[in-house]
């Protein structure tokens, strides 16, 4: 078992499930001979040759559209989108098609496709290389949304959206592409989608997090419990379904709620977690839900974007506002 980074566990997993499942392809811009922009897809071109990794035109629609067609019929794309800023001119196709299909079709057909795309921000990029829309694609009908933060969950979680008979959007928080190294079984595995993992169990607060903003709101939560304070710590992993269940029941044991994630505040799915836990368990909270989020404006430039990300000390000061009430 090696310790690998994201990038390594989404190579690892690209690479062992094409090599179980002949009808697994890979597509995108510069997936093949460059690798990917980040490396994701280094090396499968050489293995796997040019009919089952493709370079594909600048055009984000062709290439979902061009997927979904693949997926009605039997073969199992990977759409990478280079940046989640350029997926909006595939959106179209995703909305009214791969999302629609299975319903459309009354069963009779899937769409078993995942379009894989870097998101969030803390790279110092571009416009249009930061936004962390996940609530846009949680918000369609028909499409899974996953988003790992760590090297382990993101090789179990890949496997489990390609073997998927519904279209997955996964997203890819480059911020900790390779900020973590841990431990990732060499053989295949699979973690279920719509499972949130309780990373550690506690009493006095409940903590919510996903994606990048997960290793920011560790830290906080180590300072927290340094002061003596018992913290239960969930990664949801997936976006849509999410798991309600176990926010719920951690919410009834400790009676408060902090969300943490980097996309906007205004309908970001800290609203929806919080409208959930006040219809389903309102009479369990002994202080109001805050929510630690980035800022309703667009993205900052790079000068500005360590003030936008919700940092440490904020989520901190959100725990600690939480169970001083």
């Amino acid at each position: 078992m090696a310790k690998l980074t994201m990038v390594q566990a989404l190579n690892q997993a690209l690479l062992q499930e094409m090599k179980r499942d002949n009808t697994v392809v890979v597509l995108g811009e510069d997936v093949g001979k460059d690798g990917g922009v980040f490396r994701v897809t280094e090396g499968l071109l050489n293995t796997f040759g040019e009919q089952r990794v493709m370079d594909t035109p600048l055009a984000e629609s062709a290439i979902v559209g061009t997927a979904i067609g693949m997926a009605i019929n039997g073969i199992k794309p990977v759409a990478e989108i280079q940046f989640s800023g350029f997926a909006y001119y595939a959106y179209p196709q995703l909305e009214a098609h791969a999302s629609r299909i299975r319903n459309r079709s009354r069963g009779r057909f899937t769409c078993p496709l995942v379009v894989r795309a870097p998101y969030g921000g803390g790279i110092r990029a571009l416009e249009h290389h930061s936004e962390s829309k996940e609530a846009i694609y949680a918000h369609t009908p028909g499409l899974k949304v996953v988003i790992p933060s760590t090297p382990y969950d993101a090789k179990g979680l890949l496997i489990s959206a390609i073997r998927d008979p519904d279209p997955v959007i996964f997203l890819e928080p480059k911020r900790v592409y390779r900020a973590i190294k841990e431990e990732v079984p060499d053989e295949l595995y699979t973690i279920p989608i719509g499972k949130a993992n309780i990373i550690k169990e506690g009493a006095d607060c409940t903590v919510v997090s996903w994606g990048a903003a997960m290793k920011t709101t560790k830290e906080a939560v180590e300072e927290i419990e340094q002061e003596g304070k018992s913290i239960e710590l969930i990664d949801l992993r997936t976006i849509s379904p999410f798991d309600e269940e176990a926010i719920i029941e951690s919410v009834k044991k400790t009676g408060r709620l902090v969300i943490v994630h980097e996309a906007h505040k205004m309908l970001g799915l800290g609203a929806e977690i919080s409208a959930i836990v006040n219809e389903k368990c309102i009479l369990s909270l002994e202080a109001p839900i805050i929510r630690v989020t980035g800022y309703d404006v667009v993205f900052p430039f790079f000068e500005l974007e360590n003030e936008y990300l919700p940092s440490a000390k904020r989520v901190k000061d959100g725990i600690t506002e939480v169970l001083a009430y």
